[in-house]
């Protein structure tokens, strides 16, 4: 094999390791621990609650919920007689979860056909969008984490049919991203 080859193939092997998703902050339990590790969450977090008024202790709690912060999430793999991979629960993936459909949505009313799920920057964006048009079509405000989170996992259809009112683990799921919220804005408050 000659060194040309050889290195190309090096060279190939390299890039296939790297440029994954950055791991997430270590502290999740922490709002300014998070903020102080990643710069770059703390800018796309601001920019999105100038940009669409969503506080950023609702999309710090959306995105915990979501994904514990990790840019690349996707849904578990479904399994057909228990051992044969037959695709993923969803399509929901990257920081805010997003379903292809409602990621497609969001691409084509706000013009951003380069975003991308695993991009926190668009991920915020992304959350502000949807919480924003809650807010319009539901009248839930922004500020209240629970209620959002039922019509973000919900779709707002969904909500509006009340269809979380089945789903006890969901509730009590909601109320949790509720709670961190509130952890997370109180947090907040002493490190700004």
């Amino acid at each position: 094999m000659g060194r040309t080859l050889r290195a190309l193939i090096l060279l190939a092997f390299v890039a296939s390791c790297g440029g994954g998703s950055v791991e997430p902050p270590r502290n999740l339990d922490n709002a300014c621990a998070i903020l102080a590790e990643r710069p770059d969450f703390k800018r796309a977090f601001r920019r999105a609650e100038r940009k669409w008024n969503v506080p950023v202790h609702v999309q710090m709690s959306t995105i915990y919920h979501e994904s514990k912060f990790e840019g690349d999430a996707r849904t578990p793999l479904k399994f057909a007689l228990g051992v044969i991979p037959m695709g993923r629960l969803s399509s929901a993936y990257g920081y805010s979860q997003a379903l292809d459909g409602t990621w497609d949505e969001y691409l084509a009313a706000e013009g951003r056909r380069n975003a991308k799920r695993d991009d926190i920057r668009d991920a915020t964006d992304f959350i502000g969008w949807y919480m924003t048009n809650t807010e319009r079509r539901l009248g839930i405000s922004k500020r209240d984490a629970r209620n959002q989170y039922l019509a973000y996992h919900e779709g707002q259809a969904g909500y509006a049919r009340g269809s979380f009112k089945a789903k006890p683990w969901l509730m009590r799921y909601a109320d949790s991203v509720q709670e961190r919220a509130i952890m997370y804005e109180i947090q907040l408050r002493s490190c700004r």
